[in-house]
Order: structure tokens, then sequence, then C-alpha cells
């Protein structure tokens, strides 16, 4: 489905400007269809929720983020679908409405960044961060979606004593929706990964009912990983073995060869310290004189090859390989992330690690758009 690196979006080294009239080929100019589920992703990021929903079959009119790196990713991963960066607390739907010709939403889904809520004792005070979540809201409002998929962090539902979350619900049950919301964990719909999400879910007429079915075997860290080597393999080289596993099987299927996979080089006390750690230990299998070298309670954690990754951050590098010396490629994250390798990501190493720590994972993702679909009309 996806193009070849080598068209990725560079002009003499320079970034190309993100604007419709030199970012978009026409080639990939979209055709809206009468019978197709239009969706518009918000705060999207380089694009998991998108693409889950993608590959349920809805059709992704625009991704709208503030961060370039990720948008360029979105766009080159995205083939058929717009972009626009910028400040959703100042993008007007208005603006919105006239970049996707007018089109029809059917389907809002996003991620409004948690520390968008700004809560004192038990009220949401006055505050602009605010507006990251009110923009949500705003475009909810003028293009009165079918249904609406808003994701967050679980303590969303706790904050302030839950004044959160009770906002969020007041506020689109003005508008005329039905709420329901729940706490999704990532690896009982096939992610390699025990990532905890908050999901609301709106419906017009109709509540949405969270019985989504899970997967009866949770997918390994080593199921996940093991066909990749601990050495870099340059962008587009083949894979070096087999498919070791059927998850391994699914997330390379369209995938022409290996992309993002460059080895970090540790120092040689790091590498000594972790290769103390166990297969799924931590600080507490170091000695006591190592074991507070980082101040973070996450510090010198090997995943485990027998169970889901824990959570993946964005590249803070206190997660190591459970059987390598050093931390996650950024393939090997997205892998635990559940992104198919074809889905390539751009930008700095450390960009493409905070993109990939950032997304919701696409296989839940899917999972969700999956479930959601015979309640739109």
């Amino acid at each position: 489905m996806y193009a070849q690196l080598g068209k990725i979006l560079l002009s003499k080294g320079k970034v190309v400007p993100l604007t419709h009239k030199n970012y978009i080929p026409k080639r990939y100019t979209m055709s809206i269809k009468t019978d197709s589920i239009n969706v518009l992703d918000l705060f999207c990021g380089c694009g998991g929720l998108s693409l889950g929903f993608e590959k349920a079959g809805y059709n992704i009119l625009m991704g709208i983020d503030i961060w370039r790196d990720a948008l360029l990713t979105y766009k080159y991963n995205h083939k058929y679908s717009k972009t626009l960066e910028a400040d959703l607390s100042q993008l007007s739907p208005e603006k919105v409405a006239t970049a996707i010709g007018g089109a029809p939403i059917h389907v809002i889904i996003g991620g409004p960044p948690c520390q968008g809520f700004s809560v004192a004792g038990k009220r949401i005070v006055e505050d602009k961060r605010n507006e990251l979540y009110k923009s949500f809201v705003r475009m909810v409002a003028y293009f009165k979606p079918q249904a609406f998929v808003m994701e967050n962090v679980p303590n969303i539902l706790s904050l302030g004593g839950g004044v959160v979350r009770d906002a969020i619900l007041n506020d689109f049950m003005n508008l005329g929706y039905h709420v329901t919301y729940k706490v999704l964990t990532a690896s009982d719909y096939g992610v390699p990964q025990n990532r905890r999400r908050a999901v609301f879910i709106g419906l017009i007429d109709k509540v949405f009912n969270f019985d989504i079915p899970i997967v009866s075997h949770k997918v390994t860290c080593q199921e996940a990983l093991s066909d990749l080597p601990d050495r870099t393999i340059a962008n587009g080289n083949p894979y070096p073995t087999e498919s070791q596993s059927e998850y391994q099987l699914l997330v390379r299927k369209h995938s022409k060869g290996v992309y993002n996979h460059e080895i970090t080089e540790h120092n040689e006390q790091t590498k000594r310290i972790i290769a103390m750690v166990p297969d799924g230990g931590n600080y507490k299998d170091l000695p006591l004189e190592l074991q507070t070298t980082r101040k973070v309670h996450i510090a010198w954690t090997r995943l485990n090859s027998q169970r889901p990754s824990i959570t993946i951050d964005t590249g803070h590098r206190h997660h190591f390989h459970y059987s390598y010396n050093r931390v996650p490629t950024v393939r090997e994250s997205a892998r635990i992330q559940s992104f198919p390798d074809e889905f390539i990501f751009l930008g700095s190493k450390t960009s493409q690690y905070k993109q990939v720590g950032n997304a919701v994972p696409p296989i839940m993702a899917n999972a969700i758009a999956t479930y959601l679909k015979p309640y739109i009309s």
C-alpha cells in the first residue's frame, strides 16, 4: 500500500513546507466516495489511530497536528489523506471544512494532550491550555459527526477527583451525544504491549457497547522481535531471517525490506550494567551500589521475552531489549506498538522514537474501528 522510501518529501536537503499546493501530490488527490465513512483525525501525530481506522475500511480525509515531523511521517504513510499543520487551539472548523473541500465528516478521532487540562482542587480552571481539549469539542460541535473517538491516558478519569471526566461527558452530552468510556489494554487486542488508554466514544441516538472481542493469546516480546538482529540494517535491506511467529508474518506482510532498524551504541559502562539484568528484570537485580545510578523507578528494565512489553516511552532509554544489551531500535519499538513494517518513520532518530512512543497502537485502533463500524449509518 505504501510507496518506496525514495519518494521522501525532501527538496535539496530541506523539508518541503506543509502546504496543500506543494505537499500533496496530484496522483494522491482524494476522490470522495458517497458510501465512505469519512474520518477527521485531530492531534494525529504520526498516524497510529488513523492507520487502525484505515485498515478497517474508513476513509481518512485529513490528519491535523502542530508537529511537522509527525506530519511528514503521517503523509508519507497515508498517501490518500490530506495533512494540515496547525495549532488546534487556534484553528477554526471553517478552515478545516474548506481544506477538505466541504466533504461530510462521519467520525472524528484523536487524542488531545493530557496536559491540556488545568485543574485546581475539583474544578477546571480558566487556562489557555484547556483550549487543546476544547478544540476537539468545537470540531465535533461544528461537523456533528455520527461518532467520535477520543483517547487519552487512563488517569484522565480520576484527574481532579473525576472533574475532567465529568466535564468531558457533559460537554459532549450537551451536543446531543451518548458517551461511554473504558480503559483498554492494548495487549487484549493483539498488540505486544500492556499499554492502557482511556477511550471515550460518543454516538447520536445510539450507545456504544465496549464488548470488543479480545484475543485468546497475548503476543510476547519474543514473538514480536526475534527476527530482528543485534546490528543495524540499512534502510531497505532484506530481512536477515524468516518470520518466526504469526505476529511477524502479519507485520512483515507488505514490507519490501527493513527500515528504521539503527541500533544505539551505548558506552561500555551502560552495556556492562544492563548485561547484569536478566530477561524481564530491572534495577532490583543489580548490586546495591548500582541500583541508584539512575533516579527513576523504571531504570535498567529489560523487556520480558515471554510477555507483552511494558508501556514504551518516547526514547528515554530506560527500557532495554530482552536479550541484547541496548535499547530497542525504532523498528523494534514500532513492532511493540503494532505498526506494520511497511510503515516508515521519517525525521531524526530522536524524533522517530518520540513519534512511535506518542502513537496509538494501530492494532488496538483497528479493533475499536471495526467494532464501531456497525453503529454508523
